[in-house]
């Protein structure tokens, strides 16, 4: 049985380190994609059982990516392999090639993701009656798929209506990318898939990507956020949990790093403040807050601890190079309980 299932884009990302893309010769490569890094970080920090349902062409490069899917300790059964014809016509793998900035100079990242594989999985491609009936129970899915393709938003709904069928807690997070939507009717058409598809879930991390006339077009501030949280309540009557990172940039190697949530039985709840967080890569920080809360809440803890969890994971993923957490459990719950960083010995 397992415990939490995605779907989602797995990619190559290409590191190069403190240097620049444009000069680099060398690069570390990692594996990652938004709805990935959740069950990755479920699985090595939490110890959850977890899956991915993707698509990759079938060559040495989509090996690779299996290969690193399996470090990971993610169940790779579910990758739908796509024949390879060689140059990548038909299907390819996606790369991402991202600098993580430093001071004034911020985060960059450079993705070659047309035309992969994943994006051109359509409804019905996926048995999903048959993935879930195996058991499992949490599913996580989020706008990085659905803004894929004109195929892709489809396949996260089937996905998501079966999850419920079979008795899944079902998550989505709008995660907004400019890139995905920018010929395909901007931010206004993400939003509108948005909000057919968190209309499925239970639970929506960020939130406040739903909050507004499209994504991103308001800025709220702290006070604001417990109205902007309640007024996307109204919108999806269904939902159980909403919650959302709150992030200050004074610089790319300093955040304020915070969190909060809403629910029918508790209302808002502000989690716990980080200011000037000392941040070594933020990318896959708001991957890890989804996964934190995901094993808060699958664990029965109430909703600020379960934020807690949530924004510690996501601290501590802004700690270390690549998309993955590197965390360990113990070391979350030490933040969670008011520890800090010290010297161990």
């Amino acid at each position: 049985m397992t415990d939490v299932i995605a779907l989602g884009e797995v990619m190559l990302r290409f590191d190069p380190g403190e240097g620049r893309i444009r000069t680099s010769r060398t690069f570390q490569v990692w594996e990652g994609g938004g709805e990935y890094n959740v069950v990755r970080g479920l699985r090595r920090c939490f110890g959850l059982r977890t899956a991915v349902v993707t698509a990759l062409a079938d060559n040495a490069v989509g090996r690779l990516v299996e290969d690193l899917i399996l470090q990971g300790g993610v169940d790779a059964s579910r990758i739908c392999w796509i024949p390879d014809d060689g140059i990548g016509r038909t299907a390819r793998n996606g790369l991402n090639f991202v600098e993580r900035g430093y001071g004034i100079r911020g985060a960059l990242g450079v993705s070659d993701r047309a035309h992969t594989a994943v994006s051109q999985l359509r409804k019905g491609d996926v048995d999903w009656d048959t993935v879930f009936s195996a058991g499992a129970r949490w599913f996580h899915t989020g706008g990085i798929f659905a803004g894929l393709s004109e195929t892709t938003a489809d396949v996260a709904d089937e996905a998501m209506a079966a999850a419920r069928r079979h008795g899944l807690t079902v998550s989505y997070d709008p995660n907004y990318r400019h890139s995905l939507w920018a010929d395909r009717g901007g931010p206004e058409r993400a939003r509108e898939v948005d909000l057919r598809l968190a209309r499925h879930a239970d639970v929506v991390v960020g939130a406040l990507g739903l909050a507004g006339e499209h994504p991103g077009a308001v800025r709220f501030t702290a006070d604001e956020v417990p109205d902007a949280l309640t007024a996307v309540a109204g919108l999806l009557p269904e939902v159980k949990v909403l919650a959302t990172t709150l992030r200050e940039v004074p610089s790319a190697g300093v955040n304020d790093w915070s969190s909060a949530a809403w629910s029918a039985e508790t209302g808002y709840v502000a989690g716990p403040r980080m200011p000037g967080l000392h941040v070594l890569d933020r990318i896959g920080s708001g991957d890890g807050f989804a996964a934190g809360l995901i094993h808060g809440l699958l664990a029965g803890h109430s909703l600020k601890r379960a934020l807690a969890y949530g924004t510690a994971h996501g601290a501590l993923v802004m700690t270390t190079p690549g998309d993955v957490s590197m965390a360990t459990l113990s070391e979350v719950e030490a933040l969670v309980d008011g520890g800090s960083a010290h010297v161990r010995r």
